[in-house]
């Protein structure tokens, strides 16, 4: 039987050159490509399922005009290479750890260096040895990546970021065999030492030189069978796809499906992948509305939450890590279904809608509506999650988001909580209370909230909604937490939301947030 073994070449930026990758089935990582074809081994494979963060590489793509952030007219984010099929890498650049001797290379006269050879060293890597922050060794080049990242970043906008921005942002990166202060010595060491940056000019220009207008097709076999990766670039070429291939898997950030390869060795036949529209990646201020397209990065659209209703940090900055919410989406981490999702519960506290598009037909329905049972929805064949929309009456109340977690940072919820409440003086005049990790699916406690409705907002009555709550969920034991446990925990989050909004004395957020008392990383500018 012959096949094809692709339409168009993977073609993106690395090592300082365009390279063009054919044959490689769709679902080959990142991580795999990188080690075992292009035998760039400084990248290690740890977790293979995007926690440990061993193999950290930055991904660059081109800013739109006038963006925040940008470096030299790229964007530039950590992702976990392991996660990362290969065929998303199309017109964009990969930096691998390899790409920082490259840059020390740059302005040293090449014969004088072959007289005296001496190995060079950026300054991320320096100062990881200066500070003595490599033991191992082995997870050393996920740290190195993630700092490079920081570092690149800080010196564009000349600023120096503290201890705690730099946990921020290596709360991906999960080994400390050296323990946590010599690897935060080196990132503040860093910027003592003499600048080296990335050279830009011919990053943009390879970028530039690939971008493509319209949809992306590659294909390559499996055994007798010619699997498809589609990368449509508007959201009209992303609808007719869908229509057209109504059982092909749809992708987006990776950080999930990502896993049914690695892990559960699914089989996923054909791919539409969404990261290359634009306008899924939206989010706009409307007259009455907050809107998140789908596509939007978990970190964009929850800068964009917090900027509005800064009560949301702390389950921002513990949503996952730095890799995983550059890469995941908010509408995949809803459409996902996870009972334990930590957006859902923000969002349903926050009375989002979710905005789901077959061809050119556009439906809403409240997000607690969309969830069925354990992973079911009502997506209908040839259907995809478009945007989720928040009013913002909603906004204006007092909300709160608790995660509850074995670990603090980069850990998966037992429980988590998303609350909103509208007071009238000192009576309860609305309340949203969404939990996650308390049943099949994530959905409002209706007997609570029914217990605290017209009531006086008074420890007696969230005396009543805690019992209310047993009522509404008889939650699992597994792993992460007792049944037992999650009840408890539930009712005492009620009792700290009571403590934080009480009319009375309610505590400061100096009491009860961590993250107050901390400088971090809050890049909430704009939209």
């Amino acid at each position: 039987m012959s096949m094809t073994t692709s339409t168009q070449p993977i073609q993106f930026f690395h090592r300082g050159r365009i390279v063009d990758v054919s044959g490689v089935h769709p679902t080959r990582s990142v991580l795999d490509w990188v080690r075992e074809d292009a035998r760039c081994t400084g990248t290690k494979e740890g977790c293979n399922e995007g926690d440990c963060g061993a193999c950290t590489v930055v991904i660059g793509e081109l800013a739109d005009p006038g963006e925040k952030g940008a470096i030299g007219g790229l964007r530039l984010q950590t992702v976990n290479a392991c996660i990362q099929f290969l065929p998303t890498l199309h017109g964009k650049a990969l930096f691998t750890v390899e790409d920082l001797k490259a840059q020390c290379g740059h302005g040293h006269d090449a014969q004088q260096h072959d007289k005296h050879p001496v190995q060079r060293l950026h300054p991320v890597q320096q100062a990881m040895v200066d500070c003595h922050g490599s033991q191992c060794g082995f997870c050393t080049p996920g740290f190195v990546m993630s700092l490079w990242s920081t570092y690149e970043h800080h010196q564009e906008g000349q600023t120096r970021p503290t201890r705690q921005q730099l946990a921020d942002d290596l709360s991906g990166n999960l080994c400390r065999c050296t323990g946590y202060r010599p690897i935060l010595d080196a990132g503040q060491r860093m910027f003592d030492l003499p600048a080296v940056r990335l050279d830009t000019k011919p990053v943009v220009e390879a970028l530039t030189a690939l971008k493509h207008e319209h949809t992306f097709d590659y294909a390559a076999p499996l055994g007798q069978r010619l699997d498809h990766f589609h990368a449509p670039t508007t959201l009209a070429e992303l609808a007719a796809l869908r229509e057209a291939k109504p059982a092909a898997q749809l992708l987006a950030g990776s950080t999930d499906v990502g896993l049914w390869v690695n892990k559960q060795f699914r089989d996923l036949g054909d791919i539409i992948y969404v990261g290359d529209v634009a306008e899924m990646k939206a989010i706009e201020e409307r007259p009455d509305e907050l809107y998140l397209g789908a596509g939007a990065s978990l970190e964009s659209a929850f800068a964009a939450l917090v900027r509005r209703v800064p009560s949301l940090t702390d389950v921002w900055l513990r949503f996952a890590s730095p890799p995983i919410r550059n890469a995941g989406t908010i509408g995949g981490n809803v459409a996902n279904g996870s009972p334990i999702g930590d957006s859902p519960p923000v969002l349903m506290a926050l009375d989002a809608e979710i905005e789901l598009r077959r061809a050119n037909a556009v439906r809403r329905m409240p997000l607690p509506d969309f969830y069925v049972d354990y992973m079911k929805n009502r997506l209908e064949p040839g259907e995809f999650v478009q945007g989720l929309a928040i009013p913002k009456a909603a906004l204006a109340r007092q909300v709160r988001a608790y995660k509850v977690s074995k670990r603090f940072d980069c850990d998966i919820s037992a429980l988590c909580g998303g609350f909103a409440i509208d007071l009238d003086g000192d009576v309860v005049k609305d309340v949203r209370l969404a939990f996650g990790g308390m049943a099949a699916i994530v959905r409002r406690a209706a007997n609570a909230e029914a217990a605290l409705i017209g009531k006086p907002w008074t420890q007696a009555t969230v005396n009543a909604a805690k019992l209310a709550l047993a009522k509404d969920f008889t939650p699992l034991t597994d792993m992460r937490a007792s049944a037992d446990y999650r009840l408890q925990v539930a009712q005492n989050l009620l009792q700290r939301l009571w403590l934080e909004t009480r009319t009375t004395d309610p505590l400061p957020v100096e009491a009860t947030s961590v993250w107050s008392v901390m400088p971090h990383a809050v890049a909430v500018e704009g939209v």
